[in-house]
């Protein structure tokens, strides 16, 4: 009989005890990175003879609770479907921007797009721009608000024949301040093939 030259393995074939040790030191090192936190972070001393400037105060966007909304809903009241907040015009307070539409018991209610701010020294919410007028006709999907610029795909009808349960356009929309007003246009990825 000829010796094999690699000594027997003790460990060929795994049993239940390896893989609950496994998991246990698995589970270690887990619970182990979760207590480990990095240190705080300390301001740099500033230079003799400058002033320190003091840190940014963050300011709460607006709410849409109790907004009035330029929207004839009848005996029905408006209904805020989606939101988004961020800064749109770079003045360090944020906006809102609310996907709004009367709240019908039937159908498919046209959507508005409505950007929000507050008033100057005020803690009230006031419409300050319309995106989506709901005369349009149109349902907003992918809303979104990125990059100071709001963006959605938006749900349509060729004419006023097409029934209001099967919009048959589809268009993308980006909305962006300038600086005086909000400029629509297509976002670049929608004109890909």
């Amino acid at each position: 009989m000829q010796q094999s030259a690699v000594p027997e393995l003790a460990h060929t074939y795994t049993r239940p005890i390896h893989w609950v040790g496994t998991a246990t030191a698995v589970a270690g090192v887990i619970a182990l990175t979760s207590l480990v936190q990095p240190g705080s972070a300390t301001a740099a001393q500033s230079t003799p003879g400058t002033q320190a400037k003091a840190a940014p105060t963050t300011v709460a966007p607006p709410s849409t609770t109790g907004v009035t909304f330029p929207l004839q809903c009848g005996p029905v009241k408006a209904v805020v479907a989606k939101k988004a907040t961020g800064d749109l015009d770079g003045d360090g307070r944020p906006e809102t921007v609310a996907v709004v539409h009367c709240d019908s018991a039937m159908g498919t209610p046209p959507d508005a797009v409505y950007v929000l701010t507050r008033t100057t020294g005020g803690t009230a919410a006031r419409v300050v721009a319309t995106l989506v007028d709901p005369k349009d006709r149109l349902t907003v999907t992918d809303f979104a608000l990125r990059e100071r610029a709001v963006t959605a795909t938006l749900l349509g009808y060729s004419t006023d024949d097409v029934p209001s349960c099967c919009p048959d356009v589809k268009t993308q929309a980006k909305w962006q301040w300038n600086g005086s007003a909000f400029l629509r246009s297509t976002p670049a990825e929608a004109h890909s093939v």
